[in-house]
């Protein structure tokens, strides 16, 4: 009940670096696995299609979250934190998190044949509101602050990913400690 009533979005983040269990403990609340046996993650997802990927976006690089090893796979060396959206501050935050949908991942043998298109999208984008949700309770449960974004230049950062035509980012959403006033 505290974590709802903290609950809010707060853009004056400080550049504060997580710590790495901070950071570990931020995305299994966010997009981990809780249920081993059947791979099933703290957020829901239709027919358990999992199509989302997160894109940790760090000062020294970007990294691809894998839920199953919970680890982080490297992408690309760099600080790129400011092309996460388009906001005033939007690079501060010591972590940005980018929502991919691969729609390629509703023909695969988890499910979703048969669904059309925009379906999957919407679908898509509902899995994306449920984890940034996560994020929120979590970063209000921690103390933390947490700004989630829509104004994102999509194509730029599918291009900086080198994703797949099926792969599409959706939003994005920064966290870390709120700054000092």
């Amino acid at each position: 009940m505290q974590a709802l009533s903290d609950r809010k979005t707060n853009r004056d983040i400080s550049d504060e670096k997580l710590s790495p269990q901070m950071l570990s403990n931020l995305l299994w609340a966010a997009w981990g696995v809780n249920r081993t046996a059947t791979r099933g993650r703290t957020a829901p997802s239709a027919m358990n299609v999992q199509e989302l990927d997160l894109y940790v976006f760090l000062a020294e690089g970007v990294y691809l979250f894998d839920a199953l090893s919970h680890s982080l796979k490297p992408v690309l060396a760099g600080d790129h934190r400011a092309r996460t959206g388009s906001q005033d501050g939007v690079g501060k935050a010591p972590v940005s998190l980018v929502f991919v949908a691969d729609l390629d991942k509703y023909s695969g043998s988890r499910g979703g044949r048969g669904t059309d298109a925009e379906r999957q999208v919407t679908w898509s984008y509902a899995h994306c509101g449920f984890i940034g949700q996560n994020i929120y309770l979590f970063a209000a449960s921690e103390g933390f602050a947490s700004w989630f974004r829509a104004m994102v230049d999509a194509p730029a950062l599918a291009k900086l990913l080198n994703l797949r035509p099926a792969q599409r980012v959706l939003c994005s959403q920064g966290v870390g400690y709120p700054a000092k006033a």
